[in-house]
């Protein structure tokens, strides 16, 4: 029997700096109280940053807007996602051509997907980093098209959401099913317990 979850903390509730609906649920499925507070940043990439500076650096950006931004300094998580193949970057589609583009660059290959975290408090700032490997199986363009018209691609970087429909298309995964979804978990978990606001399951900073 699983015993009930306690919180150590006694505080104003976590703020997560992105609007993200995915991001939010997996916040309220380890039990973390959280508001929703977008932060509005530039989101360009600089020349020839590299995937894992570039995802630290945003994610930084938006904890750092947000608390900023607010006149209750509560703790404020950013986090930040890129999907990448052979150095190339791949966001949200911008149409049913684009996406239809995406993923057949995608298909039948490995791509990296990495998802960085980062938490602003009145000690700090701390940022980790989540790298997994995506293998999505061959596909056809009109494989493509029809996953198009079913809406899930839209707002997705990628042209994919591992958790929906593009579960099927996923012929392999090393690394971290939440971080492909845009907030690893686990990550997520040791840096809200580095000042206590993690559920009690045994996490230690």
């Amino acid at each position: 029997m699983l015993a009930v979850v306690k919180h150590r903390f006694a505080m104003d509730r976590i703020l997560l700096a992105s609007a993200s609906p995915r991001r939010s649920a997996l916040l309220h499925q380890i039990g973390i109280a959280h508001e929703v507070v977008p932060s509005v940043i530039d989101e360009a990439r600089r020349p020839g940053e590299a995937p894992p500076g570039y995802v630290r650096r945003l994610a930084c950006a938006k904890a750092e807007h947000v608390w900023s931004a607010t006149a209750r300094h509560s703790p404020v998580l950013g986090a930040d996602t890129a999907v990448v193949l052979d150095g190339e970057f791949f966001g949200k589609p911008a149409d049913r051509k684009d996406c239809v583009r995406i993923l057949m660059r995608l298909a039948g290959r490995t791509h990296e997907v990495y998802t960085a975290v980062a938490l602003r408090h009145a000690g700090g700032l701390a940022c980790t980093l989540s790298l997994s490997e995506v293998t999505i199986r061959s596909l056809t363009p009109e494989d493509c098209a029809r996953y198009w018209e079913s809406g899930e691609p839209c707002d997705k970087a990628g042209a994919y959401a591992i958790q929906g429909l593009a579960g099927q298309l996923v012929s392999r995964l090393s690394g971290s099913y939440s971080g492909v979804m845009g907030l690893p978990l686990y990550e997520t978990a040791l840096l809200l317990a580095q000042i206590g606001a993690a559920p009690d399951l045994g996490y230690r900073s």
